[in-house]
Formats: structure tokens, sequence, C-alpha cells
């Protein structure tokens, strides 16, 4: 399968927001979107207010990713924008993730499940042949620029050991950190999507960042 490089729109320019989304039309390969509701995480993001906007000219397929304590309250609103993927957190779900899982893909996405750095890689094992992805985030939720952390190498590769063990095809993404310091350590390790915001948007010509980064 090959490597894909989702811009995380949280490290984007917001006074030129159109620019950087047809920066990921042209040469990313998903719009990471992340959505903080200031309780799950200790941050806000952006709601719908900015989905709508990035939804009227996004090409390239969308990934909301809900940081929130009542994901289920916005599958419908995600699905209504067009997005490809939706994905929420497993300590926010809890025992209603798989039905949580099963209503995203019911309204047309594909379904992700996430877990932090403290959350044993485990905890995702019973949800292998229920959703289409899994989001192993590699700094802890809530604020974009942390630094990679090295044991979130281990959780990839044990998950997908086990994907692999019970011959399912679901996909791995990593969010946190994500630069060329380490992500062809990533990528070997089992992942398929990797979410970059500051090494993309930080970078004097996000375009080849993003070359560099999916090619590395």
């Amino acid at each position: 399968m090959s490597f894909r490089i989702a811009p995380s729109i949280l490290a984007a320019d917001f006074l030129h927001l159109e620019k950087d989304i047809r920066l990921v039309n042209e040469c990313g390969d998903v719009i990471h979107l992340d959505v903080m509701d200031g309780t799950f995480v200790p941050n806000i993001s952006f709601g719908f207010s900015v989905i709508d906007h990035v939804a009227k000219i996004a090409e390239a397929p969308m990934d909301v990713h809900l940081m929130v304590v009542h994901p289920e309250r916005w599958f419908e609103k995600i699905a209504s924008e067009g997005a490809a993927m939706c994905s929420f957190h497993l300590e926010a779900a809890g025992d209603g993730s798989a039905d949580f899982l099963a209503r995203i893909r019911s309204l047309g996405m594909q379904a992700g499940l996430v877990i932090n750095p403290d959350v044993p890689v485990e905890r995702l094992f019973p949800y292998i042949g229920k959703a289409d992805y899994f989001l192993i985030m590699s700094v802890f939720a809530g604020f974009g620029g942390q630094k990679f952390i090295p044991e979130s190498l281990a959780r990839v590769s044990a998950l997908r050991d086990e994907i692999a063990r019970r011959g399912n095809s679901a996909i791995i993404e990593i969010d946190g950190g994500i630069n060329l310091s380490n992500v062809r350590s990533v990528r070997d390790a089992g992942v398929s999507l990797a979410v970059a915001g500051s090494s993309v948007y930080g970078a004097a010509d996000p375009a080849a960042a993003i070359r560099a980064l999916r090619e590395a």
C-alpha cells in the first residue's frame, strides 16, 4: 500500500487558509482536520464554520479527527460535509466504540478509532474488523508542535502485526511530531498515512516538504 501524507490544517495559516487547502489538493494526499472541544482536550481548534468553507474547495479527501467528549453528535454533520474519513477517541467513546464505528460506516465514511500515547495499544485489538483505520497519536492530543514520542513505533508495530495475524486490511495512521527525522521509521513500522502539521506548514517550501516526507 502506498505511503500517504495528510497535512494538518491545525498548523495552516488561517489568514490564508484557501491557499493552504489548495496546496494539499495539489501536493498532498489527505486533508487532516482536528476538531477540539476544550473539554476532551485542553484546547479549542475550529468547528463547522471552518469545515464548511474547507469542504467547498477540498479536492483531496477530508479526514476529520474528533477530539471531543461526545463524538457521536457530529457524525451526520461530518458526512454531510463530504468527509471521506472520520475518527474518534476510544477514551471518549468507551463501550460505545463499536456502535460508533458502525454508524460512521453506515454514513458512507471510513471509520477510524484513535488512542493517546498513555492508552495500551492492545485496547484497539477488539475493534480490528470493525474499524477501517486506526490512528495512533504519537503526541498527546490537543496541541500542535509537540515532539514525537519514540515508543509510538513499537505500538504501531504491535498493531500492524495483530492486524496481519487476523488477515484484516485496516490501515494505520499516525499523528504527532512527524518530520524528516522519523517519517521513514514510522513507515517501516507499518504506518500508511502520516499526519504532518508544523513540518509542512512551517517549511519554507511546503510543497517540497510534502514530497520529501512522502519519498523519505
